[in-house]
């Protein structure tokens, strides 16, 4: 299969294309600027709202793995830059009968990771079925694309996954944020103290690409662990009370829903920091 995967130079799709190469696909490789160290031939840059290179760009590729993203919440064309490259990216792709469509959401796209105004879960573990709570213009912006992915699924009836990660993360960015988290849970709040190794999140991808999917659905991936030292309970207790917990959170569980990540694409993440 060839993959096209936008966002190449960035830390989850370098990890992305190398797992692919790995497991024997070819890959397109793209980001904004040059790549130096894909280990990719086909390398392309440029920007993707440019609509005169998506044609080229998407020549000849079975798939399309959609991680390029302006993470910054704070930047002012957060919002056009995400919605208008996904928006065209995905719609092009459609029309010219790309097979599978993984956009990379996030779990901020619920709208909780950066509220201005401390917005609280309704119900934990968070599904994947929340209503949007945010605020913010990067929140807003994975919601949308989300809703982009779908209608371009419907439009050219193609199977798509949404996956919304938490914080991605292994070795020294790992354990800075596991530093972090834990000196201060309440920093952490809206992202419910979830994550998930880079290594898994590939996988994930992976996983996204190739299980039979019908029409597009939204999955959200995450270790079954929290990144706290805290009892997940005590955590929900201090930060979200008033939030309606409608299953168990034992120990350390993390309180977010992964069960269609299971049942759907039959992902379970391998790594976990506790047994590190």
């Amino acid at each position: 299969m060839k993959i096209l995967v936008t966002g190449a130079g960035g830390m989850l799709g370098q990890a992305l294309v190398a797992r692919l190469h790995a497991d024997g696909h070819g890959v397109r490789a793209h980001d904004r600027t040059p790549l130096r160290t894909s280990p990719t031939d086909d390398r392309v840059f440029g920007d993707l709202r440019d609509l005169t290179g998506l044609g080229p760009l998407l020549a000849g590729v079975d798939a399309v793995v959609h991680a390029a993203a302006t993470p910054d919440p704070l930047r002012e064309d957060v919002f056009d830059n995400n919605v208008g490259s996904t928006y065209h990216l995905l719609d092009a792709a459609g029309a010219l009968g790309v097979g599978r469509i993984v956009y990379v959401s996030s779990l901020s796209a619920v709208g909780l990771a950066w509220s201005g105004r401390g917005a609280t879960p309704l119900r934990l573990p968070l599904p994947e079925d929340h209503p949007y709570v945010g605020d913010d213009p990067y929140g807003l912006s994975k919601h949308v694309g989300e809703l982009v992915t779908a209608t371009v699924s419907r439009r050219h009836g193609i199977p798509a996954v949404s996956l919304r990660f938490p914080f991605i993360g292994t070795g020294e960015r790992l354990r800075h944020h596991l530093a972090h988290v834990q000196a201060d849970p309440g920093g952490d709040r809206g992202a419910l103290w979830s994550w998930i190794d880079t290594r898994d999140a590939a996988g994930a991808v992976v996983a996204a690409l190739t299980r039979p999917v019908d029409g597009h659905a939204v999955v959200t991936v995450a270790a079954p662990d929290t990144t706290a030292l805290r009892p997940t309970a005590e955590l929900i207790s201090r930060y979200h009370p008033k939030s309606v917990v409608t299953e168990p959170l034992e120990g350390f569980a993390v309180p977010v829903s992964t069960r269609l990540s299971r049942d759907l694409l039959d992902f379970t993440p391998a790594h976990t920091w506790r047994r590190a």
